[in-house]
């Protein structure tokens, strides 16, 4: 027989695990859209980079310049209607994700420029690197600042 401390471990009622499951649900979704759209428009900026870099001779910083404002547009899009199903003003969402989108490219040129520039990495694997470092921030970011949930209940409740 349970005494009462062991009653208060037991299995928690179904609505604990339901909210559970469903949390996780959405994150898991929000989490593989976001990865869907951005190893998309990842892939098709890291092979202009590569040839920006290697076959036009331009320097990795300046590369990664243009390939990250061609980058970040396709993912304005793909995040706000895919990833975050954001229904919030466009202008408003766009002008955080400008700013999120500035703080990530100032992330990865340090990355790029303190790892090719100072430390003589490879700007193939320090690029990669920045990608990976650069995702990870952005997601938090779009989840939290710019497409954040409290925007998609404001929108949600008013229909």
């Amino acid at each position: 027989m349970y005494g009462p401390r062991e009653a208060e471990f037991s299995a928690p009622p179904a609505r604990v695990v339901d909210y559970v499951a469903m949390k996780t649900g959405t994150e898991a979704r929000k989490l593989v859209l976001y990865a869907l759209v951005g190893l998309t428009s990842n892939a098709v900026a890291f092979a202009v980079y590569v040839l920006l870099v290697d076959v036009a001779g331009l320097a990795p910083t300046v590369s990664m310049t243009a390939v990250y404002i061609v980058a970040a547009a396709v993912g304005f899009w793909g995040n706000r209607h895919l990833t975050f199903a954001h229904e919030g003003p466009v202008l408003s969402s766009l002008v955080r994700y400008l700013i999120t989108y500035a703080v990530g490219y100032v992330i990865n040129f340090v990355i790029l420029s303190v790892g090719v520039d100072r430390l003589g990495y490879s700007h193939i694997w320090t690029q990669a690197v920045a990608i990976v470092v650069v995702a990870a921030f952005l997601f938090l970011a779009l989840e939290r600042f710019v497409f954040p949930a409290s925007t998609r209940a404001a929108v949600a409740a008013e229909r």
